[in-house]
């Protein structure tokens, strides 16, 4: 059997808007749920936030060179609806529009192909005024938002995927409150997560009618296996599995959320009507899948809402952000989404890591030597899920540049370029240099 990634894999790196753009505010821009978020005391380490980021708004041609120097085929890049519409809804702001249609082209003038998210976790601040993702009339927001995009973008960009990583948004933002818009409030989870799969849904048919391009959606996938062989224990990596791995899934293969979930959120969980699973399971073209670790987990009733607490495993290798590195959950994961919700096109959209990164040397090096190894053996995992049989089209390393990492601020690292704060200047790690290599070889690089 051949070891060699497939023809026409797609070779990326991705990035978000918040995360690297910066200038949140300019040429009509509406403020984000992040940009207040990240202005509010004691929500971010260091008190950081967005305002500056990567300065990618004004320094996108530079980090288009960037990618050429890596030889990416491909960008996964997403879309700020508050620049596109700065109440969330009505009135369309040309300029914010411009920006990434100026984007879009200069990118395929480059040969990358462009690989846009819709939603990655910045919400018009007016949308969320008015109950944001709790409040049912998000769903129908963010499909005229698809619908505003596509008509301008549709012609050039041939893949599309709607929102990226709905669980966090809901566990971060509205479970424990460490995210935007920091709620903390079970029934408002519920109705979050059940509207943003039905934006998903309605956002599809938008883009359908507007482009003729391959839709799906990112989900980010956290393997769990049980701390020990108790009933007690492989419950409550059930109860895990179900609240992170298949709450998003199931519906959207499935046509039904998992038996789990109502148990999990007690009086809070509603009752959903029959006719928005229709909606939830509109076809899509691929699925794109986020992973980084896997966890490990015990019984623990303080550990709200799935009673199920995260083990450290003795002797493992984590990064800087806490994940254990287990490169053959990647496969295993690959392989469980193919026997559970059947064959279909999957594109890796975000692998990476968090280490802690010096300094570039006098010759211009940042040596790098964890993340390389963190990437050279997930890429492998990646070619034998490959061998098993399991439709793998592309991988996009998390991530192009150091950035804003959301509640953790500037203080974790996982770009392949790092970005002189100061400066912004850009130096390529030695896992850039690394990567370049895989993607020129076409994966041959790997076996070394």
């Amino acid at each position: 059997m051949s070891r060699d990634f497939p023809a026409g894999f797609l070779w990326g790196a991705a990035t978000s808007a918040y995360q690297i753009e910066g200038s949140p505010l300019a040429d009509g821009a509406g403020p984000s749920n992040w940009h207040v978020f990240s202005h509010e005391p004691g929500r971010i380490a260091g008190g950081d936030t967005g305002d500056v980021a990567c300065d990618h708004y004004r320094r996108w041609r530079e980090d288009i060179a960037l990618m050429r120097e890596l030889g990416l085929g491909a960008y996964r890049f997403s879309i700020a609806w508050s620049r596109v519409l700065p109440e969330g809804t009505g009135r369309v702001n040309g300029p914010g529009l411009d920006f990434y249609d100026r984007l879009v082209d200069g990118l395929l003038a480059a040969g990358i192909t462009p690989f846009p998210t819709l939603f990655h976790w910045d919400l018009p601040q007016a949308l969320d005024e008015r109950g944001g993702w709790a409040a049912r009339d998000c769903a129908d927001w963010f499909a005229d938002y698809a619908r505003i995009v596509a008509a301008r973008l549709g012609d050039r960009v041939g893949h599309w995927s709607t929102l990226n990583e709905p669980w966090v948004v809901v566990d971060g933002g509205y479970v424990h409150g460490v995210h935007a818009p920091g709620r903390r409030d079970l029934a408002a989870a519920a109705q979050a997560a059940h509207n943003l799969l039905r934006g998903h849904g309605l956002a599809v048919r938008c883009l359908r009618a507007e482009t003729r391009a391959q839709v799906g959606i990112v989900v980010n996938l956290e393997p769990k296996d049980a701390a020990s062989d108790s009933e007690t224990d492989r419950a409550a990596t059930a109860r895990a599995d179900a609240y992170m791995n298949r709450w998003y899934l199931d519906p959207l293969r499935l046509g039904r959320y998992p038996d789990e979930m109502p148990a999990l959120f007690g009086a809070a969980w509603p009752r959903f009507p029959a006719e928005d699973f229709a909606v939830i399971g509109e076809a899509i073209d691929f699925l794109g899948l986020n992973y980084y670790t896997r966890s490990v987990n015990r019984a623990d009733p303080a550990a709200a809402p799935t009673g199920a607490a995260a083990v450290r495993q003795p002797g493992a290798l984590y990064t800087e952000t806490g994940w254990e590195v287990r490169p053959q959950s990647l496969r295993e994961v690959l392989g469980w989404l193919r026997s559970r919700y059947g064959a279909l096109p999957i594109y890796i959209t975000e692998n990476g890591a968090a280490f802690a990164d010096p300094a570039a040397d006098t010759d211009g090096r940042v040596r790098d030597p964890l993340r390389q190894e963190y990437l050279r053996t997930h890429l492998l995992a990646v070619r034998d899920a490959i061998a098993d049989g399991v439709d793998v089209r592309g991988y996009f390393a998390w991530s192009l540049l150091d950035n804003f990492e959301w509640a953790c601020g500037y203080a974790k690292t996982f770009g392949l370029a790092q970005v002189d704060g100061a400066s912004q200047r850009r130096t390529v790690k030695d896992s850039g240099r690394f990567y370049r290599d895989v993607i020129l070889s076409q994966g041959r690089a790997l076996d070394g």
